[in-house]
């Protein structure tokens, strides 16, 4: 499995009540992991059984070596397409409120970084993208012959060229693409979730529906999104139907929320397989 996008490092501080302007606030713990949605992906990915590869540009700053270490704790082959560069890495500072894992996240992202040389060209059953790195995205897209995921978060002046090359693109509630719609720009299979509301889904040919998210004690809402896309990505090469991938890509994702801290919850996930 390719996944190919961002990558941060992410000091997540968990906390009684989210800080108001101006209030400073103690912490009940802290933890610091790779983040970003393709590399959150990418982890799952690994904890479900797949092997994992990540493209992405991380460098050369000291910062970048918790990133690395993180990726390699779980399982997750990273390949660096900018790995002498020195500048820091995006950093996503994150508060997670402890009652009810509704968090807060300020986060630098891609902006400004880049990368110079060939994307490669590697086999996989299945590749996830998330748009953050135009030219990865689309030299991915163009150089596969296996299905592509894009994770649509919010709308990047790159899917005008890169959703023709996409086969399922899975978009959030607040996702909104410029006319024509989806379908009309090639997507076969359109996907949306809402949070804790159904999950809808529709294809070129007409097809639509809609699968029920389980109601969870939500301990930890961090990633869950990056980690739903990431079961669906693996449930493409394991899951018969587009409903069947669905209630797999939820099952896992509700897991995730379950548990506190950005990487608790792989181990309560690993190896499950639906087939």
């Amino acid at each position: 499995m390719l996944l190919a996008g961002l990558c941060t490092v992410d000091v997540v501080q968990r906390v009684d009540e989210l800080p108001a302007p101006g209030e400073k606030v103690q912490s009940l713990r802290v933890d610091v992991a790779a983040g970003g949605p393709a590399t959150n992906a990418a982890v799952t990915a690994a904890a479900l059984g797949a092997e994992a590869t990540l493209l992405t540009v991380l460098g050369a700053h000291p910062l970048a070596a918790l990133a690395r270490a993180d990726l390699e704790a779980h399982g997750v082959h990273l390949i660096d397409l900018a790995p002498d560069l020195p500048d820091p890495p995006p950093v996503s500072a994150v508060a997670v409120r402890d009652r009810d894992g509704e968090r807060t996240v300020v986060a630098r992202n891609a902006q400004d970084r880049t990368f110079i040389g060939k994307v490669p060209l590697l086999a996989a059953d299945v590749v996830l993208l998330d748009g953050h790195y135009p030219e990865l995205a689309l030299a991915v897209a163009r150089g596969t012959e296996a299905p592509v995921v894009l994770d649509a978060g919010s709308w990047k002046p790159v899917f005008d060229e890169l959703l023709p090359l996409v086969d399922i693109a899975a978009c959030s509630a607040h996702f909104h693409a410029p006319e024509p719609g989806l379908h009309e720009r090639g997507v076969p299979t359109v996907i949306t979730t809402d949070g804790p509301g159904p999950v809808r889904w529709s294809t070129a040919d007409g097809s639509s529906g809609e699968v029920p998210v389980a109601s969870v004690e939500a301990r930890d809402t961090l990633g869950a999104g990056d980690v739903w896309h990431g079961a669906l990505a693996v449930a493409v090469t394991r899951e018969p139907t587009v409903t069947d991938r669905i209630r797999f890509a939820n099952e896992v994702a509700a897991e995730r929320v379950r548990q506190v801290g950005p990487r608790s919850w792989t181990t309560a996930i690993a190896g499950r397989n639906r087939t």
